[in-house]
């Protein structure tokens, strides 16, 4: 019974990990990453660790960020998680899952303003993407299917 309890101590403590980096941002701060002016497709996802469909898709979009990064393709996972949740479920969530596309935390209470400014058909429901490169920007309420994400991607290809 001892050595079970010292391994599941042991879990908790290293799921505690410091090391993951996380960015907090709030609206005005996050607003320059999910509109970029450049050359790239910019896939960015809004989610949280408590949305199961939102958790259901996120290895898709990993696949996406590892077969496309040398297309031009960025993937941003924003987290929508509370902020009292960042160190005990939200960062060892991502180190668990080994999450290798870019996770940012919003940290913005003030919804009513910053969810209509994202898009303005966007209720708030969550999971919410949005894909664009240049001027062509597309917004989905939805959770998505491997192959769906896929073939919304390639609608942003240079051929």
């Amino acid at each position: 019974m001892k050595r079970i309890l010292f391994l599941c101590l042991f879990v908790v403590f290293s799921c505690n990990d410091e090391s993951i980096e996380l960015k907090i941002y709030d609206y005005d701060a996050l607003e320059p990453l999910i509109s970029k002016e450049d050359d790239k497709v910019h896939i960015v996802n809004f989610w949280a660790t408590w949305c199961a469909p939102c958790v259901k898709e996120l290895p898709y979009f990993e696949v996406i960020n590892e077969k496309y990064k040398d297309n031009d393709v960025e993937v941003l996972l924003v987290s929508l998680d509370f902020p009292k949740d960042y160190d005990k479920k939200l960062k060892p969530f991502i180190k668990n899952k080994n999450i290798k596309s870019e996770v940012v935390a919003l940290d913005d209470t003030n919804m009513n303003r910053w969810v209509a400014m994202v898009d303005k058909d966007w209720t708030g429901a969550i999971p919410a993407t949005i894909i664009y490169k240049g001027d062509k920007r597309k917004f989905y309420e939805r959770s998505f299917t491997q192959e769906e994400l896929e073939t919304e991607l390639k609608q942003f290809l240079s051929p």
